[in-house]
């Protein structure tokens, strides 16, 4: 069959991600690999009353444009315009807070996973539950308003994640993926639902306070492959106000961007972890055990599928790297040689290859924002070096390429204290792209394999695609079998192993880099 046909025929599957700054739309074929058509639409989130938010409108017609790009897309490469799908699937950032009535109308502007007002209540909640609650989580977001008495509160009826909103507008079901929803509250992944003993903590410590029990709050929870419902006669006209979408699509649990990722880069197997590596970078490594203790570098989440991951989560990625680069680009401009973005990376990072292991004692810092896991509360890029350390370009761009990966080291240890083993690490991020440098000292960070691929190019969008897609399949298949052997059987996937001079070198930065917060700690308190 003609890519045409099946686009005709409905033999394809539609995911639409709303990320923090774009909403993009993927179509997939009955070969998962084959990307049919995109679609996107860019937008920015807005600061009202100090907290970051989205209107909703603003969801609707990114949804609505990304669509009828994608639409169009499709009609330009394979002459044809697609009014049916196989199955639908919606993700969208995680965590965050909307809450809505008994009418369901929202209550409250959505607050989104980018607000720190949440302090007291995440530290509340982390002492009562036993298990780390992060800032951005939603359950913590529930609480803030309920320890502030929001005026708000005792008209809760629904609390959810934008991509659990955007489903039950589409749908009528209040559902959400066990992905996203162990961004809401702590899962038992013994079970796929919220855990039970923490819900009767927290209804006990909120019982006179909400207007019902959190579980009649929340979504019900599935896992990836579960009925979630078909899109309605509402939600068609809602995506395509043109009428040409057909009702009756099934569409897959909606799922987080964390969730997403790990499909998109084949990680939901144990001892297996992706990298993302962009303005933030995070890991995540699927648990072969709970851990023992609690962290507060580490948050739990789980798969699509249920099983439990831990997630390294850091606020400053590749950006103040990237101002380096910007740098040079600069002064090449200036010396009357100019060389483009994409050749200023290629050269200074195949530079960075030269430098010694250790980085020649230079040390980098890209703390451009606050970093809860190095202990900062606000960001100050930093270059150190002492006056007999090896100032040599290479050796400077090694210790910025290290410094990106810094702190997530430093996460990474309280994860390998808790023996979890990892047998291979995806990345993916813009700084992969240049073969075998990034990728190389991220190897020599976590000393372990790092993997790097082609096929997550759609992010994503591409992965609430393949979930949607492995509805037809999860009578017959895990969604980790799924993955290996009718999705990611014939990709190209190039990995390193940790050369053990990096890791040694690696070792001894981190060294340098974990005394030298002191000097990052005096460079918020002076400047």
């Amino acid at each position: 069959m003609s890519a045409r046909d099946d686009i005709a025929a409905g033999r394809t599957s539609l995911g639409i991600e709303l990320g923090s700054t774009r909403i993009k739309a993927c179509l997939i074929g009955p070969d998962a690999t084959e990307v049919l058509a995109t679609g996107s639409f860019s937008w920015e989130n807005s600061l009202e009353d100090g907290l970051w938010t989205y209107a909703l409108e603003d969801v609707w017609q990114g949804l609505r444009s990304a669509y009828a790009d994608l639409v169009d897309d499709a009609e330009t490469r394979h002459g044809v315009r697609p009014d049916t799908f196989g199955a639908i699937g919606i993700s969208a950032m995680m965590h965050g807070y909307l809450g809505f009535d008994q009418a369901g109308e929202l209550l409250v502007p959505f607050r989104t996973w980018r607000n720190t007002n949440t302090t007291v209540a995440a530290a509340e909640l982390t002492e009562l539950l036993g298990v780390n609650i992060p800032l951005r989580w939603s359950i913590a977001h529930l609480h803030q308003a309920v320890v502030d008495a929001e005026p708000h509160v005792p008209n809760l009826d629904f609390v959810t994640t934008l991509a659990g909103y955007v489903h039950w507008r589409l749908t009528g079901e209040r559902v959400l993926g066990v992905g996203d929803a162990s961004g809401m509250f702590p899962i038992d992944s013994a079970t796929c639902d919220y855990d039970a003993r923490m819900l009767d903590a927290y209804d006990a410590l909120a019982a006179d306070r909400l207007p019902a029990p959190v579980t009649s709050l929340f979504p019900r929870v599935l896992a990836a492959g579960e009925d979630a419902g078909s899109l309605t006669a509402e939600g068609a006209t809602l995506l395509d106000p043109a009428g040409a979408l057909g009702a009756g699509i099934p569409l897959c649990p909606p799922e987080g961007d964390a969730g997403t990722g790990m499909v998109a880069t084949n990680s939901v197997a144990p001892r297996t972890g992706n990298v993302s590596a962009g303005t933030s970078i995070f890991a995540m490594v699927v648990l072969e055990h709970p851990l023992e203790k609690v962290h507060h570098e580490l948050d739990l989440v789980t798969t699509p599928a249920g099983d439990g991951v831990a997630m390294v989560h850091c606020n400053n990625g590749a950006s103040e790297l990237a101002a380096w680069v910007g740098l040079f680009s600069q002064f090449s401009a200036a010396a009357g040689q100019p060389v483009d973005s994409d050749a200023a990376f290629e050269a200074l990072f195949r530079e960075a290859l030269k430098g010694e292991a250790d980085a020649g004692g230079l040390i980098a810092y890209n703390h451009l924002a606050g970093e809860p896991i190095a202990g900062l509360i606000e960001g100050r890029p930093l270059f150190v070096r002492t006056p007999d350390s090896d100032f040599t370009l290479a050796n400077f761009m090694r210790a910025q390429l290290y410094g990106v990966f810094g702190t997530l080291a430093l996460g990474m240890k309280v994860l390998e204290s808790e023996g979890a083993q990892l047998d291979r690490m995806f990345a993916h991020g813009g700084m992969f792209r240049t073969a075998g440098v990034a990728q190389r000292f991220l190897a020599g960070a976590l000393d372990a394999p790092v993997a790097v691929g082609e096929l997550a190019s759609e992010g994503g969008a591409w992965g609430i695609a393949v979930l949607a897609s492995y509805l037809s399949h999860a009578d017959s298949s895990d969604l980790g079998t799924y993955l290996d052997e009718q999705v990611f059987a014939a990709a190209s996937i190039s990995t390193v192993d940790p050369d053990p001079a990096d890791v040694a070198g690696f070792a001894s930065y981190l060294d340098r880099y974990r005394a030298g917060l002191a000097v990052e700690a005096a460079a918020v308190e002076s400047l």
